[in-house]
C-alpha cells in the first residue's frame, strides 16, 4: 500500500497543516518507508511462535519481580472532595457539556 502526493495533500489538509512542497515529498517518503516496513514484518511467518511476556524473554530466563498488590495511602476520599461544589455517592458531580 503505497501512499501518493494526493494522499499526503489530503492528509495534510484534514490535520490542518501547511506543508511545503520539499516538505510533502518528505513526508510521502517517510510514510511510504513506514508501510514498506510493515508488509517486510506482516510476511513473516510466525506460525508456532509463542508470545513472549517480556522481549528480554527470548535471549534469557527471567522473572518478572512484580509488587504485592496491597493499599499503600489511606483513603481521603472525604477530605479531597471537601471543596468540590457537588458530591453524590462518592463522586464529583459536574454540569452536563455535551447534549
Amino acid at each position: 500500500m503505497a501512499l501518493t502526493s494526493n494522499d499526503i495533500a489530503r492528509i495534510a489538509s484534514l490535520a490542518k497543516l501547511q506543508l511545503a512542497p520539499d516538505e510533502s515529498e518528505r513526508m510521502l517518503s517517510q510514510i511510504n518507508g513506514f508501510f514498506d516496513l510493515v508488509e517486510r514484518m506482516r510476511a513473516v511467518d510466525t506460525a508456532g511462535v509463542e508470545p513472549l511476556a517480556h522481549p528480554v524473554a527470548a535471549i534469557e530466563d527471567i522473572t518478572l519481580r512484580l509488587r504485592e498488590d496491597v493499599v499503600s495511602e489511606p483513603d481521603n476520599r472525604t477530605a479531597n472532595q471537601k471543596s468540590a461544589p457537588a458530591v453524590e455517592a462518592g463522586l464529583f458531580l459536574v454540569p452536563k457539556v455535551i447534549e
